[in-house]
Parts: structure tokens; C-alpha cells; sequence
């Protein structure tokens, strides 16, 4: 089958759109079909579109599904439309949903996000990880991990916030990995770091250096005001790496709704005491580490590729 994949992130973006659609392409190559990855479509022979973003692709959904009509469309809610287009950009956000065949989402609580009429459509794929050998951390500072670029959406600086007034007996620190978005954002990172001697910023860096981090830090932050289902907490439990987020949708359907390690969006507090538990108590790092390893095989590859052989054989 030809396969034409849409992703609004373009070629050599690190943003979690291309890793998503570079990953689903090579399982879709794999399971025997031809794929061509792009950003938009301009009539491209296809027998179905996959097609990430049911508003940044809107454009190129609605023009497939104007010239084949009668071929089938898959639209995968990866974040922000879910939790905000669809509310501010409504028409043809909406126009996408409707559109599809099937909705990809990317954790367990997606299908709450489209009216009720369209929930039947909704199919949860997790995001996979390779797994990765844990590694002796650091001796000496219990480092916190954050991974997401610089924009509002991830509320980046909020782990550095928890960490700027401990007490000097605390091991914290915050190593934060991701693009600024803005200069602004960038010269916000660089006051948090001169002011804040626990926190500092390292930027972009290629993604096999950060799979080694992973391996070797003490704790994930996951910070943000809304997700999709963020691989980055894929990629945390593959590497046997606790999580701490915030209590959001994308991040509960991925983590289970028991989880002991989220906290209120944006409160600074909480997710300070959050890190202070971690980091003073083994009981609780401990349970941390214990959900996390029993929620690792939803995010295998193995996983990954037969919900997706499963979705292709429903639309035959």
C-alpha cells in the first residue's frame, strides 16, 4: 500500500512530530508498505494518508480528502490540537476529525478531548522506546532531567523554579536538555542560570547523547501545560529513569492515574516537595521506580508496530 505521511515538523526538526512520523514510518516500511514522509500534500498518489496534527496538517488532510474521497484517512492528535486548536481554531480542527477514518491517539485519555460521536474512531498507540542500560549516576548531585524545548506549552523552567531556595543539604539539580523556541525564551534560560546556581541549560543536543543522560540521571521532570502523550516519558521508562510530571492528561494516560509522582499544573510548591521526597526518601523513590517499570512494556517497538499492523487490517 502506498502510504503518504504527513508531518507539520520539517525535515531535520527535532520536534516530537518528525521523531514521531520518522519512527511510524520506518514500523509502516516494515510491515511491507511504501511510505513517502512530507509536509504537506499536493496530490501525490496515495492509498491512505496518516497524517499527524489534526490542525497544522489540516490543509493537507482536506485537499487528500477532496481528490480520493473514497481512500482512507488517519489523523493522529499529537498535542497541542487536541488541548488548544480545538478550542481556538475549531473549523478546521473539527474539519479533520471529522474527515477521518480512525483517530491515533497517543495515551489513554485522548478520546475524552473529540465529541462523543467520534470516540468509536479513537485508537491509543503508544509511543515506543529501545530500551537502554541504566548506568551509575553521578556521585554527589541527584540530577533531575528535563527534556522538552523552551516554549509555553512545556512550562520549561518550572523544575528550575522548585530548585532555586532549598536547603544547602540538598543534592538537586536540574539539567535541562531543548531548543529555545524564542531569543526570549533563550535569554530567559540564561537569567535562571545565573541565578540559580542548581539549574543549567544545555540546549539542543542529538538524540543518542540524550538517551545517555537518561541512562544516567536520577529523575524526569515533565513540567507541562499540555501533551499528547509525550515520548520523552517513553523514553524515561524504557531507560528505567522515574518520572515526576505534572497531572495533565497526556502524561496521567500514560502513567496511569495512580501514579504517585505528578503534581498540580504550574504549582511550584508541589512539585518542589515532589523532588525533596525523591531525593530523602527510598520508600517513595523507590514506588516512583516501581510504577514506572510496571507501565515499561506498554512502550515497546514490538508494541508499537502490532497496534499498528491492527489498525492498517481494520481499514483493508
Amino acid at each position: 500500500m502506498r502510504i503518504r505521511l504527513i508531518t507539520p515538523a520539517p525535515p531535520r526538526s527535532r520536534s516530537g512530530n518528525r521523531a514521531t512520523a520518522a519512527r511510524w514510518a520506518a514500523i509502516l516500511r516494515a510491515l511491507g508498505h511504501r511510505v513517502e514522509v512530507s509536509v504537506d500534500y499536493a496530490g501525490e498518489p496515495a492509498d491512505l494518508m496518516v497524517a499527524l496534527h489534526a490542525w497544522r496538517s489540516a490543509d493537507a488532510i482536506a485537499r487528500y480528502a477532496d481528490r480520493h474521497p473514497g481512500r482512507r484517512l488517519v489523523v493522529a492528535l499529537t498535542g497541542t490540537d487536541a488541548y488548544r486548536f480545538i478550542h481556538s481554531h475549531p473549523e478546521a480542527t473539527l474539519r479533520s476529525i471529522v474527515l477521518a477514518d480512525r483517530l491515533v491517539g497517543l495515551h489513554d485519555l485522548i478520546g475524552e478531548t473529540v465529541a462523543p460521536e467520534h470516540r468509536a474512531k479513537v485508537r491509543v498507540i503508544y509511543q515506543s522506546a529501545r530500551p537502554i542500560a541504566r548506568r551509575a549516576p553521578v556521585k554527589g548531585a541527584l540530577r533531575v532531567c528535563v527534556a522538552g524545548h523552551l516554549r509555553e506549552a512545556k512550562a520549561p523552567l518550572r523544575p528550575a523554579y522548585a530548585v532555586r531556595d532549598l536547603p544547602g543539604t540538598s543534592r538537586l539539580r536540574v539539567e535541562h536538555y531543548g531548543g529555545a523556541h524564542t531569543p526570549e525564551w533563550a535569554a530567559a534560560a540564561a537569567v535562571e542560570m545565573a541565578v540559580n546556581p542548581r539549574y543549567r541549560w544545555h540546549g539542543e543536543i542529538a538524540h543518542d547523547r540524550l538517551r545517555r543522560v537518561y541512562a544516567s540521571a536520577h529523575l524526569l521532570a515533565l513540567p507541562s501545560l499540555m501533551e499528547g502523550g509525550a515520548n520523552v516519558i517513553s523514553e524515561a521508562v524504557a531507560a528505567g529513569l522515574p518520572v515526576v510530571a505534572s497531572r495533565i492528561a497526556g502524561s496521567v494516560g500514560l502513567l496511569g492515574a495512580d501514579y504517585p509522582g505528578s503534581y498540580p499544573v504550574e504549582d511550584t510548591a508541589a512539585l518542589q516537595r515532589l523532588l525533596l521526597r525523591a531525593e530523602s526518601e527510598p520508600g517513595f523513590y523507590a514506588e516512583l521506580d516501581a510504577h514506572c517499570t510496571a507501565r515499561r512494556s506498554l512502550f515497546t517497538p514490538e508494541r508499537e508496530r502490532a497496534a499498528w499492523a491492527a489498525l492498517l487490517s481494520e481499514l483493508a
